[in-house]
Parts: C-alpha cells; sequence; structure tokens
C-alpha cells in the first residue's frame, strides 16, 4: 500500500502534465490549419489594350496552270509525225504533230489553178465588153449583146476573188496541217499516235499548259463574307484596294513558297452546292515548282483589323462549352481573385513572334487578363498573388 502522501503527489503530477499537454495541442492547432491552408496562385497578367492588327485568312486551294490548253488539229488527215517529245518545254508556235501533207498541198495547186483561170476569164470578159462598146457607139451592136458582155465581165471579176478566196483557204489547210502550239509551255502525253486518223478539230491530240505563272482557285464560304461586309460597315476591318488581297501559298509540307501573288478574281455566284464563292489568285512560278493540280493553301494578306482586342493564345482557355479568360479582380474582402470571362474569338494573328487570339467580345480594355500561370488556378475564383512586371 502507498501511503496517503505518495497518491496525492502522483495526482497533482498527473494533472499537471494533462495540462501541459491541452496547452501545447491548442498551441500547434493553428500552424496545422496554416500548414494545411491553399496559398494564393502566383499569375502574371496582361492589361488589354486595342490596336490595329494585320487579318488574314487561309483557305486550302488547287493549283491550276495560267494557260491549259487542249491541242486539237483543224483538219482531218492521218498523222504523219508526232514532233515533241511527251514532257517537254516547248515554245509557241513549235509544230507538234504534222498531218500527211500531200493531200493538201494538193488542194493548194488545184487552188492556184484555178485562180489563173479566173484571171484569165476575167482578161477575155473585158476584152469582150471594151470591144462591144466601141461597136455600142458605132451602132454596130445591140444594147443587148453590150448587156451581156458587161455581165459577163462582172461575173468574172466575182469568180476571180471567189478563187482568191479558195486559195487563201487551201493555204490555210496547209498550215494546220502543221498543228502548233499556240502558248509556250509543258507538254502533255500524246491522246493519238503516229499514223492514226483523225477527224479534225473533235479528236484531243494532247495538252499543253503554261505553267510561267499558277492559278489558285478557293472557295470563300458566304457566311465569312457576311461577316467581313458587316464588320467592314462598322468600321473595325479595312480590306485592301478593289479586293486585290496578297496570296501567298503555302505547301503540304507546311513550307512557305518564295513567291507571293495577287487576288485577281472572285465569282459573283455563290455555289448552291458548297454555299462558297470561287476567287483566285495569280502567282509566279519562274523555277517551275509549283504544278497543276497540287492542293495547296493560300494564305490571304492585305486588309486591317482596326481597334482590336487581342491576348496570347495561351491565356485562352476551353472548358467544353465556350472559351473564356481568367481577369484578376479583386473580391469583397479585397482579395486578388482569378475570376472566368467567357470570349468569343476571332482569327489567330501572329505580333512580334507571338501568337494571339483576336477577341470579338467579353472583355474591356485595360482589364487584367491572366496570362501565366493559370495551371495554378484550381477553381474560381481562387486567390492569386500577381507578379510585379519583370519578376
Amino acid at each position: 500500500m502507498y501511503p496517503a502522501s505518495f497518491k496525492s503527489k502522483v495526482k497533482h503530477l498527473s494533472l499537471a502534465l494533462f495540462t501541459a499537454g491541452m496547452l501545447s495541442a491548442c498551441s500547434e492547432a493553428p500552424q496545422q490549419q496554416a500548414g494545411f491552408g491553399m496559398q494564393p496562385a502566383q499569375v502574371s497578367v496582361t492589361h488589354v489594350s486595342t490596336q490595329s492588327v494585320p487579318f488574314k485568312i487561309e483557305l486550302p486551294a488547287t493549283l491550276l496552270g495560267d494557260k491549259e490548253v487542249e491541242i486539237r488539229a483543224r483538219v482531218s488527215g492521218l498523222i504523219e509525225s508526232r514532233n515533241f517529245d511527251e514532257g517537254q518545254y516547248v515554245k509557241a508556235g513549235h509544230s507538234l504533230f504534222t498531218i500527211e501533207l500531200k493531200p493538201f498541198e494538193l488542194e493548194l495547186e488545184k487552188a492556184q489553178a484555178e485562180l489563173h483561170a479566173a484571171e484569165a476569164n476575167v482578161a477575155q470578159a473585158k476584152r469582150e465588153r471594151d470591144r462591144l462598146e466601141k461597136l455600142k457607139d458605132e451602132r454596130s451592136v445591140s444594147k443587148r449583146d453590150f448587156d451581156n458582155a458587161v455581165s459577163a465581165y462582172d461575173i468574172s471579176l466575182a469568180n476571180l476573188e471567189s478563187a482568191k478566196v479558195a486559195l487563201n483557204e487551201a493555204k490555210l489547210d496547209l498550215e494546220y496541217a502543221q498543228v502548233k502550239a499556240p502558248v509556250s509551255g509543258i507538254i502533255g502525253r500524246e491522246k493519238e499516235s503516229q499514223g492514226s486518223y483523225i477527224s479534225g478539230p473533235t479528236v484531243l491530240l494532247t495538252e499543253l499548259t503554261d505553267t510561267s505563272f499558277m492559278r489558285a482557285r478557293f472557295g470563300f464560304s458566304e457566311r465569312e463574307q457576311l461577316a467581313m461586309r458587316k464588320d467592314v460597315e462598322l468600321g473595325t476591318l479595312t480590306l485592301p484596294k478593289n479586293n486585290e488581297f496578297d496570296a501567298t501559298i503555302i505547301l503540304q509540307d507546311g513550307s512557305t513558297y518564295s513567291e507571293q501573288g495577287k487576288v485577281n478574281f472572285s465569282d459573283v455566284r455563290v455555289n448552291r452546292f458548297t454555299g462558297t464563292s470561287e476567287l483566285q489568285a495569280r502567282i509566279a512560278n519562274p523555277k517551275g515548282e509549283l504544278r497543276p493540280g497540287q492542293f495547296v493553301r493560300v494564305q490571304l494578306s492585305g486588309a486591317v483589323r482596326n481597334q482590336a482586342i487581342v491576348v496570347p493564345q495561351r491565356a485562352v482557355l476551353d472548358n467544353g462549352t465556350g472559351k473564356f479568360v481568367y481577369i484578376a479582380a479583386d473580391n469583397e474582402q479585397g482579395m486578388k481573385v482569378a475570376l472566368p470571362a467567357p470570349v468569343e474569338v476571332g482569327e489567330w494573328v501572329q505580333l512580334d513572334g507571338q501568337n494571339m487570339w483576336v477577341i470579338r467580345s467579353g472583355l474591356q480594355p485595360n482589364q487584367p487578363v491572366i496570362v501565366e500561370g493559370m495551371a495554378r488556378i484550381f477553381f474560381p475564383g481562387m486567390p492569386v498573388n500577381v507578379a510585379a512586371k519583370g519578376e
């Protein structure tokens, strides 16, 4: 058995230890809460402003030669020879096919002979008319005989003109028997071979493409054109003079073609199947790098978006229902918090090597848009710490 005095000392010691433990626990609780509390997210902001930025459009396009010519013979006959190598460059006036010449040479000789005969008839009719005219003055010939002589002379003159026309036609047919290139360009493969009989222009012989310049044809949707017209009326968009956009070709590998062209045609009609109207740009192709039939993208530039609000592309987020940005705003307690602001975006632009979104609605000038640290914002209204410039 322990004495009463010992039990009393133990009781007082236990109470003292319990009290000390409680005091220690109470002093550590705030520290633990502070340790598990969420710190403000470190972010950077930019104060948006309005500025004029380039307006560009990028559309899929198909390339065609500047001139694409179907080569056909204007006369019928047997193909005597082919005077080109398939795929070679030929100059305008180069003989491509020769139709058998002998029949046309004979027709030419016949036409020349008929012309000589017509000239002789004219001379004879003139002499007869002059002779009867003298006899008419001496009243030795009837007026009827003289009138017949005059008519015969007039008819011989008409026959002479007809013979001249026939001769020119024979010369032309002989020339057409040499099927020549109407323009300079790259010749395609032959459609009819040597020895084949062709029935004039109904038969396609080959095709010739002028590739010194190329045409890029592309469709532009009516909806986008209407939006552009509305922006022009509101003064927020300025188009190039006569809508002559500069055209840059972007190839399949993403590289940019060195030569720049101009839009030189815009169809007034809208395709009822696609809802687009056709445009065309003409681009120089001195080295033959572009080829007909290529699928490329054409970038149209030269327009200016006036007083536009732009933000870096990384600042624009998407929550599945639309795009938004975070604004660094003060809450009721005066703390800086990240508040989402839904925005309507326009086109992409590049300023000083940085990709930017044009914001069509949802932002006002001078609003502080968060551009760095969005990954640290876990929920709308989360406290943020805005870094000073240069941090």
